[in-house]
């Protein structure tokens, strides 16, 4: 029996129940869930990302449902999730597909909707549609380059591992294929210790019969991140805070936010005139960068040059994005209570595209 036979027999009895799945050999699946898991799922984990697509497939069932919601919605339901560029293009696709009326049934087709790279046309094709197109995350990264022992770093073998991954994607059930070679490295092929001795695909795996099954794949080393820092400004009336919406486009784009500066390159001026009290530091890492950020809170007397004041019975720390959760935090503790499991732990499957 082929590597990928032994795959799917274990997939049938041990696949994750995930929301936004069906049961093994019942596909293929819908679509719209399949495109929205992908793309909360990047750089996310699974149990971060349950309640987020439940919440999501409740208010907006259908892709038509999500095309026709308000941007600042979305962006708040989004917050915590992270990434916020792929919240932007998440709406940008739906209406796209909402246009067209549905979803391309092809890879070459999906690639050309907003947001969708390599990895996730070939999710959504091989998912949704039962194309055999190659799925490639990080999971599968991890189990090719165990199988046949390459021990190329990454990202210089990503070429190689792709290959091999095409060569044992089956013309039958690729969807099952691809979803059980996620489960096998998010369950079994972890990063540390690897269960080899309940591993379904042991014996053809060089890696295992080397012993050196832990140390893959390897990865060239990282530089470091540089360090950015910046100002926050929390202005406070007696019933009101201080907001803004963010550029539709850069870092944080479309989310609500308080003013802040130095850190996206814009000039460092209080947003109004007052008193501003210095109340600690915040740090966030960003993907290329990590940011020392300087928590300046007031009592607003004036009116601000810049955003808006809105009552505080009609704000929600929820609504922000993660680093002003914590800016926040530090200004008003007894009401910073974020979804707990939404940090922005980066899940194994660190998708191609």
């Amino acid at each position: 029996m082929g590597i990928s036979a032994e795959l799917l027999g274990w997939y049938d009895r041990h696949a994750r129940v995930l929301p936004w799945r069906i049961p093994p050999g019942q596909g293929p699946a819908d679509p719209y869930r399949v495109w929205l898991s992908e793309v909360m799922l990047q750089q996310t984990t699974v149990a971060a990302v349950k309640s987020y697509f439940e919440r999501f497939t409740s208010l907006w069932p259908r892709v038509e449902d999500l095309a026709g919601a308000e941007d600042a919605r979305v962006m708040a339901e989004w917050a915590g999730l992270g990434y916020y560029a792929r919240a932007r293009n998440l709406l940008a696709c739906a209406r796209a597909v909402a246009a067209r009326g549905g979803f391309p049934r092809n890879r070459a087709g999906l690639a050309e909707l907003p947001g969708i790279g390599p990895y996730t046309s070939a999710a959504i094709s091989a998912i949704a549609f039962d194309h055999p197109e190659t799925v490639v995350d990080g999971n599968v990264e991890r189990v090719v380059s165990r199988l046949f022992a390459i021990e190329t770093p990454l990202p210089a073998s990503k070429p190689q591992i792709h290959a091999l991954a095409t060569d044992l994607t089956p013309n039958e059930r690729p969807g099952d294929h691809a979803q059980a070679m996620m489960d096998l490295g998010a369950t079994i092929c972890t990063p540390r210790n690897p269960a080899c001795g309940i591993c379904p695909v042991s014996d053809p795996c060089q890696a295992r019969r080397l012993g050196i099954a832990a140390d893959l794949p390897r990865k060239a080393p990282k530089p470091e991140k540089p360090l950015r820092r910046g100002t926050v400004w929390i202005g406070l009336t007696d019933s009101g805070v201080l907001v803004e919406t963010r550029p539709a486009k850069g870092l944080l784009g479309g989310t609500l936010a308080f003013p802040s500066a130095g850190w996206d390159g814009t000039d460092l001026a209080p947003p109004a005139e007052a008193d501003w009290q210095e109340l600690g530091l915040v740090r966030h890492v960003f993907t290329h960068f990590a940011l020392d950020l300087t928590v300046m809170t007031a009592r607003l007397t004036t009116v601000p040059e810049r955003g808006r004041v809105v009552p505080l019975r009609d704000f929600s720390a929820l609504a922000l994005p993660g680093l002003m959760r914590k800016a926040w935090s530090l200004a008003r503790p007894e009401t910073a209570r974020p979804r707990s499991g939404v940090a922005m732990a980066s899940r194994s499957r660190t998708p191609q595209g």
